[in-house]
């Protein structure tokens, strides 16, 4: 009993009644004009379907009565942009058809089986029927009060009915047409993609920051030399301060999206990292050939995330152990690989959301990285083409 009601007790079902009820105002002004000839307003308001704009109406309509809520371009069951094709133009006449006679029906039903209603509860105390309702009730029976709710359960019902009836119309005949449809996915793949980056971003620049952090904290307290507690806590305010640089400049992008991308770290700026690698206890042999500063740009910022992300990962598992780092522009490719000694605490092959983004981001630029044991060290290799 309690899920029957349950209908009723939603704002929903009674807006859909009300835009039932809407779709009824044309016939009813048509009326008052030429009430000899009601096909026109059919007509008339076929044609009307034809306008595009039409659909914006339509659209705005249903989305607030029909499915109680403003419209989202993230989730449009119901679009409320103009007609573009004859399709989306041949769909909103039929929309406008069906609401006009659905609609026609539930207000001829709304009005006239509470009159039967009435009827019913005087005829069953020896009065008469009204003669303006629809349908008769013969004789006077006392019996005719049992029958009193049965007209007003019915109305429930068409009310209930009418509006799923309806609202399942509008999400066929006002919803995304296939070209709208392939735009909105086209919209939440770049959003995805959008956050994606934002989310690699962070975890490789904060990642980085709170390692060398938390390495060098605890190389500090281990030593118990005032001298290297000095520089542990100099390499973990530069590392800071690197970072806080990064996360502002990350919530500027979600700030104002549109605003050019400015100030990310390159392979230039790699001497930093390698330093505060060297900082926290690792010893960092690098070799670097070629001409970074010829390296395009999109290219040098995520190879240095590549870097920063391996070298952020040697001292995560495996500590203060010798890290080989080889960096080189060889013809059309920058090659990145950085080697360490394996031990118990690196993650296995495939593992780990670091590991992830680099073959990510080599990826997305069509290059190649290959990640996991080789030969008694973990090894990460990353090919990136620069054109």
């Amino acid at each position: 009993m309690v899920r029957l009601l349950r209908p009723f007790r939603r704002a929903v079902t009674y807006t859909r009644w009300l835009h039932l009820f809407i779709a009824v105002a044309w016939p009813v002004m048509w009326y008052l004009i030429d009430h000899t000839r009601m096909y026109l307003a059919a007509v008339l308001l076929a044609l009307a379907g034809l306008v595009p704009a039409m659909r914006t109406v339509e659209g705005v309509q249903a989305t607030a009565l029909l499915l109680g809520r403003r419209y989202d371009a993230r989730d449009a069951e119901i679009v409320p942009a103009p007609s573009s094709t004859w399709a989306d133009r041949g769909r909103t006449v039929v929309w406008l058809e069906c609401r006009l006679f659905l609609g026609g029906a539930v207000a001829f039903l709304t009005v006239h089986l509470p009159m039967l209603a009435v009827d019913l509860a005087n005829t069953a105390r020896g009065g008469g029927a009204d003669p303006a309702t629809f349908v008769r009730v013969p004789g006077q029976h006392w019996w005719h009060a049992l029958l009193v709710p049965v007209p007003l359960l019915v109305l429930g019902a068409v009310v209930v009915l009418a509006g799923e009836l309806v609202t399942a119309l509008a999400r066929r005949l006002l919803g995304p047409s296939p070209a709208e449809r392939l735009a909105a996915l086209e919209a939440r793949t770049d959003r995805l993609l959008e956050r994606n980056r934002i989310a690699r971003e962070l975890h490789d620049s904060i990642g980085h920051a709170l390692t060398v952090a938390v390495v060098q904290a605890g190389a500090a307290r281990a030593a118990g030399d005032p001298a290297f507690t000095d520089r542990a806590l100099d390499a973990i305010e530069e590392t800071g301060r690197a970072a806080l640089e990064d996360l502002e400049r990350v919530l500027g992008i979600l700030r104002e999206p549109d605003k050019p991308v400015g100030g990310r770290p390159t392979l230039v700026d790699a001497g930093r990292l390698l330093e505060s690698a060297r900082a926290s206890g690792a010893t960092v042999d690098a070799e670097v050939s070629g001409a970074l500063d010829t390296v395009p740009g999109p290219v040098s910022r995520e190879g240095y995330r590549i870097l920063q992300e391996s070298l952020t990962n040697a001292l995560r598992h495996a500590g203060g152990v010798p890290v080989r780092v080889r960096v080189g522009v060889a013809g059309t490719t920058l090659l990145l690989e950085i080697r360490n000694p394996l031990t118990d605490g690196m993650p296995g092959p495939g593992r780990g959301s670091g590991l992830r983004g680099i073959r990510e981001r080599a990826a997305l630029l069509g290059g190649r990285a290959w990640t996991g044991p080789d030969d008694g060290d973990w090894r990460v290799r990353a090919e990136l083409p620069l054109g």
